[in-house]
């Protein structure tokens, strides 16, 4: 315990909480990652050139990414009041990924091990082609992530096909305690049956004797009043993880920066509001930890520097190529086609972004998550 903690900040008091695990545990996400590192020699290849080169960074690499985040669908039927969906125009900004480019790059980025699959929307939306996709990566032993709003999970067998698709983790949003808060939030949802499918999915998993789902509450002005509450949520909705995400990003956006900077709510943090939450948790049999999207980077050595322009990358529904997911619309930054991908990766626009980061000249979409 570190005394005086209320004098700490933000990013001091997150160094010493629990940080998100996977749902289904460290060694579960080990054992994945080795099998499909055992499937393909080039992947395990890349995979060592990584390890070999991740403190040596330059605005070359000579590997492939190892993590990609998959947009399948930029639209969403939500319209929540800290997302940047909720500006555009009926909630989408492009067409679907077809589950014939998902697969091309698939095959092509031999070197991934691990997925995300979801980007600005709500992937159950694409139908049968999103458990395609989360089934042909698995097939592979790709680690795959995904984010829901649980507001589909009931209609059309989804529940069933979800599980079939085998998603190593399904994160569900779930950001208000109550049916005011939640639905003041995430404009257009109906809190009673996204809870409900919540507790559909959760009992399907038991009865499996799988843990996959991860509850995740972004914290903010509107329901920071409710952070013990969430604990009691996710024990009634049979979550066996929660993670609290503690800050709003700005999607490299300055208008989005001054909007969220505005219902921002870290300051409801400390130590020992933190340690009440870990605690509450355990009694009832829920892990807590704690995540900040907008993490503080530094420009003070290469170690400090944000890994993700040298290790991962973010490919919209519309096969454009955008830094991260932290802005995860490549209206605000673009850096390159995904038609092909390798030759994007070290293509000029990504080197010149990476020669940036390591000069210490931080983009102005990425100058929010730097001290």
């Amino acid at each position: 315990m570190v005394e005086n903690s209320s004098q700490f900040d933000l990013s001091t008091i997150l160094e010493v909480l629990p940080q998100p695990e996977p749902a289904a545990g460290v060694e579960f996400y080990d054992r994945e990652r080795e099998k499909a590192l055992e499937l393909n020699p080039r992947k395990r290849e890349n995979f060592e050139k990584f390890e070999r080169s991740s403190h040596l960074r330059n605005d070359v690499c000579d590997y492939l990414p190892k993590k990609i985040d998959f947009e399948n669908v930029s639209r969403c039927n939500f319209r929540c009041s800290m997302c940047q969906v909720s500006n555009w125009h009926k909630g989408q900004r492009a067409e679907d990924m077809s589950l014939e480019d998902f697969k091309r790059i698939i095959d092509e980025q031999y070197g991934l091990v691990e997925i995300k699959l979801q980007g600005m929307g709500e992937p159950l939306m694409q139908g049968d082609d999103f458990f395609r996709m989360i089934r042909y990566a698995r097939d592979q032993h790709i680690w795959v992530r995904t984010t829901t709003n649980a507001s589909l999970l009931h209609l059309k067998d989804n529940i069933q096909k979800l599980i079939n698709a085998d998603p190593c983790e399904v994160q569900i949003s779930i950001d208000g305690a109550d049916k005011e808060t939640f639905e003041k939030i995430r404009v257009q949802s109906n809190f009673d049956q996204v809870i409900k499918n919540c507790q559909l999915i959760n009992s399907a998993y038991e009865e499996d004797g799988l843990v996959r789902t991860k509850m995740w509450v972004v914290v903010q002005k509107e329901n920071r009043h409710q952070l013990t509450k969430f604990v009691h949520i996710a024990r009634e909705a049979g979550f066996k993880s929660l993670v609290f995400s503690v800050t709003l990003t700005d999607w490299g956006q300055l208008d989005w920066r001054a909007k969220n900077n505005d219902i921002d709510a870290h300051d409801a943090f400390s130590i020992e509001i933190a340690d009440e939450l870990v605690h509450l948790g355990a009694d009832m049999g829920v892990k807590v930890a704690f995540w900040s999207p907008g993490k503080k980077y530094s420009t003070q050595n290469i170690e400090s520097i944000c890994p993700w322009p040298f290790e991962r990358s973010y490919i919209s529904s519309d096969l454009r190529v955008v830094p991260c997911c932290a802005i995860a619309n490549p209206d605000a930054s673009e850096l390159g086609s995904a038609d092909n991908f390798t030759e994007t990766w070290n293509g000029q626009a990504y080197r010149d972004f990476r020669r940036k980061h390591l000069s210490g000249d931080i983009p102005e979409v990425c100058q929010n998550c730097y001290e």
